[in-house]
């Protein structure tokens, strides 16, 4: 099978050719869709193919979408974002699943990697529709946050796309006003719209607001159920900045109801008990955060939840209880994911003259 390669861009001189590049080791068509760039994003675009083609701005990242789909003439659909990239071990596993992805897959899933650790390891990444068989025509969806049902044969792989966003990038308000746009207009926002939404609003620190749209999409009683669980997370920690301890524990509790407990819930449920200064109870909640198994969920995935986190905190309250020995055990747990921490550095001086 041949892939169209799809991206939709505006003003991406600093980081287009780095994806670009990395693209040209798999993709047999490249499709640019530019949305009115100033810079010369449509220069370097026109160096790594012909095909570069300008969509007037709707505030509708699905319509671009859609356009630059209907541009694509290969076997399957593939998006990336202008400051992604495509490392060269996935290039490689890329041109294996050409080779061998059966005729019957509809969409190919693949993990996409958000931020990183000091070492360069995956912190913090999600499952994403990645590949779409041309002829299904499938269409995004929402004009923001913007998806692709996951309805056909889907086939799921490891096989890693990097976000790697440049150091100095400010934070963006394009979503967030398309947000307000919509509010603005009376939109009746979907179950989908009202959890990110709300994120949106809680990255730009409007946190009552935030609460607002989270409580809202949970009351729904629809969504995904990985958003649920997320929702959970995210809301019970505002609940916290917000002073309202009261409603913390029913919200963390209630993401059981979906599913077994979640290393990052488990975490959550820990401070809630350090903060009462109960370490024993915190300690408990910590401990079960290293010893779930590793998580096969197709939303967020934070790595440092299941290792460095728990294990850090397990830790702190051991040796708060005064269990030196075994607060030492889980310090060195941590340094498995941390091994050049600060913290477990400091850790490690201080229990050892007290063991």
């Amino acid at each position: 099978m041949k892939i169209s390669l799809c991206l939709i861009v505006k003003n991406e001189q600093h980081v287009l050719s780095r994806c670009l590049e990395s693209a040209t080791k798999f993709a047999d068509e490249i499709i640019i869709v530019d949305t009115g760039s100033t810079d010369k994003t449509k220069e370097i675009a026109k160096q790594f193919t012909d095909k570069v083609f300008d969509f007037e701005w709707i505030d509708d990242f699905s319509a671009a979408r859609n356009f630059a789909f209907s541009k694509a003439t290969m076997d399957y659909q593939m998006w990336l974002d202008a400051d992604d990239v495509v490392p060269e071990k996935s290039a490689k596993e890329i041109n294996e699943l050409k080779k061998s992805l059966n005729e019957d897959v509809d969409i190919v899933t693949m993990k996409y990697v958000l931020s990183f650790d000091e070492n360069n390891n995956p912190a913090f990444y999600s499952t994403r529709e990645r590949l779409f068989k041309r002829s299904k025509d499938y269409q995004w969806i929402e004009p923001v946050h913007e998806c692709i049902p996951l309805v056909g044969n889907l086939h799921y792989t490891d096989i890693e796309i990097w976000h790697k966003k440049k150091n100095s990038e400010v934070l963006s308000t394009r979503n967030i006003e398309i947000y307000k746009a919509l509010e603005k207009n009376g939109t009746v926002f979907s179950a989908r719209q009202l959890y990110y939404y709300g994120r949106e609003l809680r990255d730009h620190n409007e946190t009552d607001k935030a609460i607002f749209y989270y409580e809202k999409f949970l009351n729904s009683g629809s969504g995904w159920v990985e958003d649920i669980i997320s929702c959970c997370h995210q809301l019970a920690v505002d609940y916290k900045k917000k002073g309202s301890r009261e409603k913390i524990l029913p919200t963390l509790l209630k993401s059981f109801e979906y599913d077994v407990p979640r290393p990052e819930i488990c975490c959550e449920l820990g401070y809630y008990y350090k903060d009462e200064q109960n370490y024993g109870q915190a300690f408990k909640w910590f401990d079960l955060a290293t010893k779930l198994p590793q998580s096969n969920s197709v939303g967020f995935v934070f790595t440092d939840y299941s290792g460095y986190i728990p294990n850090i905190e397990a830790c702190v309250c051991l040796s708060l209880l005064g269990e030196y020995k075994k607060a030492n055990e889980y310090n060195e747990r941590a340094s498995v994911s941390r091994p050049d921490c600060p913290s477990v550095r400091q850790n490690r001086d201080y229990l050892r003259g007290l063991i």
